[in-house]
């Protein structure tokens, strides 16, 4: 039976039982429980799991050497669902202790699978939301590498902090802007769209990028956020109308003639 095959007190009974045996297999050593649950082909299981190692390690910071080691063990594991779900578990941990983890995300953005890559991608998401200093000054380290996957799952990454607090990765998409790779270029202006359609981006996102020297690259990515206000009307600040009237002023007050005739 399916997680979600049960009822809500069901699956609460579930997941305290999993809090324990997780709980208990980092504290023994013990492989096949936490295996099991690590391996499982339901989704909402792993999750449980990689939860429970969240929760254990907020509950006393003292767990985290037994932890790491436990992951440590098990992110060689030749199955990948298992490898995911310690790099899912590392990024719980990484919404307070990046260092701590820092390891699982170097050896992770590497990794042969991509449902591995992509539990990175979402970690870099979730630990960014929470503690982004460190995520940010990680991903930096990752901008120009050789390989356009890597350029490409890092301007995902860092995606979700931008949405709240867009001049924080702002700095760092713009060194991306001259990125010939398609993926890569598609991608930054996703990304662009995506951090500017709540309450107070639209202006920060539009008076950063008007600064860029790609000009193409900026006109797509204008298109794309008025595009983005239509898409994502029902949680937009502004609708799709306003945010052309946004754009428009704020473009003509940066205009060269504009500063020149102030």
């Amino acid at each position: 039976m399916a997680f979600y095959d049960n009822s809500k007190e069901q699956r609460v009974v579930i997941v305290a039982e999993m809090d324990r045996e997780v709980a208990d297999a980092v504290a023994t050593g013990s492989d096949a429980t936490l295996l099991s649950y690590f391996y499982d082909e339901d989704t909402y299981i792993r999750k449980t799991a990689y939860l429970s190692i969240g929760k254990l390690y907020k509950a006393d910071a003292a767990h985290l050497p037994a932890i790491l080691k436990t992951l440590r063990k098990h992110f060689t594991n030749p199955e990948a669902k298992v490898r995911q779900t310690v790099v899912n578990a590392a990024g719980e941990i990484g919404k307070y202790d990046f260092d701590a983890v820092q390891d699982f995300f170097d050896t992770g953005l590497f990794d042969d699978h991509h449902s591995v890559r992509n539990a990175v991608i979402g970690s870099m998401k979730k630990m960014g939301e929470k503690n982004p200093a460190p995520v940010i000054a990680w991903s930096k380290k990752y901008l120009h590498h050789p390989d356009k996957e890597i350029r490409r799952e890092i301007c995902h990454g860092i995606e979700l902090r931008g949405r709240t607090h867009p001049q924080d990765i702002l700095p760092l998409l713009k060194e991306l802007q001259f990125d010939t790779t398609r993926r890569v270029r598609w991608t930054l202006v996703h990304v662009i769209g995506q951090i500017a359609y709540k309450k107070g981006c639209l202006e920060t996102v539009m008076h950063d990028i008007l600064q860029w020297e790609n000009h193409d690259l900026v006109t797509d990515a204008i298109a794309e956020i008025i595009d983005v206000h239509h898409r994502y009307r029902n949680f937009s600040f502004y609708t799709q109308d306003e945010a052309r009237e946004v754009v428009a002023n704020i473009r003509q007050s940066s205009s060269p003639s504009s500063a020149h005739a102030k």
